[in-house]
């Protein structure tokens, strides 16, 4: 190279410095402000800068970002808040917390419950955190992490006009569910058990909106409607006097974060960290931030 180009060249190169440093400036300003998971499927999360303190799984479907299937219709667990476009509750704090201590970023994808099983054993998400209960027939074809100790119980209209105490006196009643849930097999059940009693059946109406389960009850086309304990415990207490619970919460078991069978890496990356969350304090500030009670916590050493 001769004298001549050296100017030539280090023009060139600090050009090429400035122009990088601008373009780091612009990115680092739009990716400020965010909450770690989208508003939609579409939206790119922003970087956690917290330190990972577990090794990611190397087998993610976009590699440093978490991809969480769930149905954001479960209030307080899983739903959109309309203030923001953002999605919300316990379980996607959880997932979010995970996910930062493995430091990735976390995306949730909205799907409906009747198909988040397929959907994931198709691989359109890594994981799911969607108030999945754990059952031997889930347990077959998936592996779980627990976080949360729920039941199922039944909402009614406040002074529980039906007398109802349990899904025993449902027969011949309007009662609303939502799909693929076990409160939807468990009232099949039932409406079975009425039938062979020589009662009438039990009279669903069916939805894939939690929502709008309850909105049915709202407007009074129903007597009753069926969902895991703390969905029913939120909404009595969001409209004080306006419902009630009808009798007890029977059926406990845990809610488990959701893997492909099989998937040992995720499984014990996840496991790992969940335990991190219970032993520095974290899962305890997420329950009493949703004002759930510490019977429906799972300890550290049960999710192993």
């Amino acid at each position: 190279m001769t004298s001549e180009g050296q100017p030539a060249k280090r023009s060139f190169f600090a050009l090429c410095v400035i122009s990088f440093i601008i373009l780091s400036l612009a990115l680092s300003a739009c990716g400020t402000g965010g909450s770690g998971t989208g508003g939609t499927a579409s939206t790119v999360p922003t970087l956690n800068p917290a330190t990972p303190t577990i090794a990611p799984p190397t087998n993610l479907l976009t590699p440093g970002t978490l991809t969480v299937g769930s149905d954001t219709t479960y209030l307080p667990m899983e739903y959109v808040d309309t203030t923001t476009n953002q999605y919300v509750g316990f379980d996607v704090d959880l997932i979010t917390l995970i996910g930062q201590r493995m430091g990735l970023k976390v995306k949730v994808v909205k799907t409906g419950f009747d198909t988040i099983f397929d959907d994931l054993s198709n691989k359109r998400f890594d994981t799911v955190i969607s108030s999945v209960t754990i059952n031997d027939q889930r347990k077959v074809k998936f592996d779980f992490v627990p976080y949360f100790q729920a039941g199922e119980s039944l909402l009614v209209p406040a002074g529980n006009p039906k007398h109802i105490t349990g899904v025993a006196n449902l027969c011949g009643l309007n009662v609303s569910v939502q799909t693929g849930t076990v409160e939807k097999d468990d009232l099949d059940t039932a409406s079975a058990a009425c039938k062979k009693a020589g009662k009438p059946a039990i009279n669903q109406s069916v939805f894939q909106d939690q929502t709008e389960v309850i909105q049915q009850l709202v407007n009074r086309r129903v007597d009753a409607t069926y969902q895991d304990s703390p969905i029913t415990d939120y909404y009595n207490k969001q409209h004080p006097g306006q419902f009630e619970i009808g009798g007890s919460v029977v059926n406990t078991a845990p809610y488990g974060i959701t893997i492909r069978k099989g998937d040992t890496e995720l499984t014990d990356a996840i496991n790992k960290a969940f335990q991190q969350v219970v032993a520095d304090g974290s899962y305890d500030k997420l329950f009493d931030k949703w004002q759930f009670t510490k019977s429906q916590e799972i300890s550290a050493t049960s999710a192993s």
